[in-house]
């Protein structure tokens, strides 16, 4: 059991609230099969034209042209878009209009229902726990708010929006870089010392160290392998059962 003492617990959703699994094989999936229909049924409102524009503006588009020796059959070809959209997420590239537009084709699939969030079994009981323990929530993701608000609020356990507080994505700041993690500690009006953050990933968790972030480093099943020289630096955890959390 591993303790602290914070006010805020900050965590990332890929490989730590949400299995790895669950976003590349479930939603970007979706995303490649139902953007064009999206465009298509939507290209005259003014999110979608906005949307259309940033993903023309990219630097990626002329080189995703030449690439694939593409020539787009009028200014706003919808087929040539949603094949630059497929050719970003196989990159996958965390840029600010594909996840815009992913949030938007995947809330489709949420009101549905063909999508449910995926969440492991401890992060309800635990939000819960948290919650009454008096400690506030945050979710930190590349993915877009309202991805990350669909995902919370429809998963297979139930809706756990209500444990949540505040969303942060790369608006922030990219999550490697400890600037994003002084920006959010700044936006929360929290000393940083008193934020914990949970992650899967290395790298984000030294940024979030170096703002002087508490934290802690998820080993899920999927993961990507950790060295000795990770688990003697960072607190290592397999679930958020193995925390005990303390409010400040």
């Amino acid at each position: 059991m591993c303790e602290f003492s914070v006010k805020i617990i900050l965590t990332d959703i890929e490989g730590t609230t949400t299995s790895i699994s669950f976003v590349k094989d479930t939603l970007f999936p979706f995303a490649k099969e139902h953007t064009e229909r999206y465009l298509q049924g939507t290209c005259e409102t003014l999110e979608t034209q906005n949307i259309i524009k940033d993903l023309k503006n990219l630097s990626q588009y002329e080189e995703f042209l030449k690439e694939t020796n593409t020539t787009p059959a009028k200014e706003v070809d919808i087929k040539v878009l949603s094949q630059f959209v497929n050719y970003l997420i196989d990159k996958d590239l965390k840029l600010g209009p594909l996840k815009t537009l992913q949030g938007y084709v995947w809330a489709e699939g949420y009101k549905s229902g063909n999508i449910k969030g995926h969440v492991y079994a401890d992060v309800p009981g635990a939000f819960k726990l948290w919650h009454e323990a008096g400690v506030r929530l945050a979710i930190y993701s590349s993915g877009s708010i309202k991805a990350q608000q669909l995902l919370f609020g429809q998963t297979e356990l139930g809706n756990l929006l209500p444990y949540i507080t505040a969303h942060f994505d790369t608006t922030s700041g990219h999550k490697q870089e400890k600037q994003s993690y002084i920006n959010i500690a700044q936006s929360l009006k929290v000393d940083p010392h008193d934020i914990l953050f949970l992650t899967d990933i290395v790298k984000e968790a030294e940024a979030a160290r170096l703002a002087g972030y508490q934290t802690a480093i998820l080993s899920r099943p999927g993961n990507g392998p950790l060295t000795d020289d990770d688990k003697s630096q960072f607190t290592i955890i397999n679930d958020f059962e193995s925390l005990k959390i303390k409010a400040k």
